[in-house]
């Protein structure tokens, strides 16, 4: 890695920065990974002037893969991508045992942080939760992103972020909470040196505009506008610039597309709590954009052939597509 565990926190603030999506993961009709595949969707991350990739996370199906599995995944991401994009794992593992060991693997090639959300088994006082983050930053010198998600059980809430935040090698938080409030309370109150990013790109444009550090951390966003993506690059170019009033007009011509993909996803998943069904929808989604979504794990189901066919009428009617 190209920093210390001193350096962690100023290392995020220079370089996680801009659009780092989590993609999907195109697997076989028999459930193998499907590696061409999965090569070129890398190879159209970075033609797509994407910053980095968080990877082996939900929407990625790494909760269903074996250990090995898992590990056979990581390197083929890291073959393909060849140093292009930054690359961060994401470990869901309520073992941190396995989760030192898991981010050690990934270090080995080449991937520069880890998300690591707290435990969706055992582990709920937040004195438990800090023991967890203290055991693994313990023992490995990794930039770390949390997750604060209602899908790990216990929302990480602003006293324990307080005390993680002053460990060195925890860098930043994925606020998942679906409360722009909370966003907003967690910028207010936690170091300056610890971001607070927000995933959902219908709050991209305010964060530019207030000149919060742009991060989009380990959404899908960036990925699935499709042929509307180089409409974002400029909207940001422009709000950078300072010219937020030309900048708005597009971010506003856009709502029509955000909308529709917030409907079809998050709040999806806000009414099931579950990723597993409602991000189906991103594997016919991907195959629409030019990517290969693949097929989904079992036991999840695919959506239907009926369904499918609305969905590429809908994107291409949004110019998704």
């Amino acid at each position: 890695m190209d920093y210390t565990r001193s350096e962690a926190k100023s290392w995020a603030a220079q370089t996680l920065r801009g659009f780092f999506d989590a993609p999907l993961t195109p697997f076989t009709a028999d459930g193998t990974l499907d590696e061409p595949k999965l090569r070129h969707n890398i190879d159209a991350f970075v033609e797509m002037g994407m910053d980095g990739i968080v990877v082996g996370g939900f929407i990625a199906e790494a909760w269903n893969l074996t250990l090995s599995e898992w590990m056979r995944y990581h390197e083929v991401i890291a073959e393909a991508n060849q140093g292009r994009l930054e690359l961060s794992t994401i470990i869901l593992d309520p073992s941190a045992r396995q989760a030192v060991e898991k981010i050690e693997f990934t270090n080995s090639l080449g991937y520069t942080s880890a998300e690591v959300m707290n435990p969706a088994v055992q582990l709920k006082a937040d004195d438990e939760i800090y023991a967890f983050y203290k055991y693994l930053t313990d023992r490995v010198d990794t930039a770390i992103i949390l997750y604060r998600t209602p899908v790990s059980g216990t929302v990480l809430s602003l006293e324990l972020l307080q005390r993680l935040a002053d460990i060195e090698t925890i860098v930043g938080v994925k606020q998942g909470s679906l409360s722009r409030s909370d966003t907003y309370k967690l910028r207010r109150e936690l170091r300056d040196d610890f971001f607070v990013s927000e995933p959902m790109e219908q709050y991209f444009f305010d964060d530019l505009r207030e000149g919060y550090p742009f991060i989009q951390w380990a959404a899908y966003y960036y990925t699935v506008f499709g042929k509307l993506r180089p409409k974002i690059q400029e909207y940001k170019a422009l709000a950078e610039a300072g010219q937020f009033d030309e900048g708005y007009a597009i971010w506003k011509s856009l709502r029509p597309a955000s909308g529709f993909i917030e409907d079809m996803t998050v709040w999806e998943l806000a009414r099931t709590k579950t990723y597993a069904s409602a991000f189906t929808i991103l594997k016919p989604w991907y195959d629409a954009i030019g990517l290969h979504g693949g097929h989904v794990l079992a036991p999840v189901q695919p959506v239907s052939e009926e369904r499918k066919e609305w969905l590429v009428a809908k994107l291409k009617e949004l110019g998704i597509a």
